[in-house]
């Protein structure tokens, strides 16, 4: 049986959900985020990509807890990320 990924981190506000996944490259760990509204249909628990009006902050404010918890992360790598901006290691010669 092959075994299920699970995220390593969930920021679950009210019926909204963020899912931060771990990939690991030659680079070091990098994250991807999912984010969706669960709902009741039937008795049975659903998930959907989409937001109302009503979720849209809540949605936000995952996301948001999604993000601080990523760059709490230690960075490892050839490579750092600074906020959307990659700077190459340099060298003190």
């Amino acid at each position: 049986m092959e075994k299920k990924t699970m995220p390593v981190y969930v920021v679950k506000l009210g019926k909204v959900q963020a899912s931060i996944w771990r990939n690991e490259t030659k680079h070091g760990p990098r994250f991807n985020v999912t984010a969706c509204r669960l709902y009741l249909e039937n008795g049975e628990w659903k998930r959907s990509d989409s937001f109302g009006r009503d979720e849209l902050l809540t949605a936000s404010r995952a996301l948001q807890s999604a993000y601080d918890w990523i760059w709490s992360q230690p960075r490892t790598g050839a490579v750092e990320e600074d906020r959307g901006q990659i700077y190459e290691p340099l060298s003190c010669n």
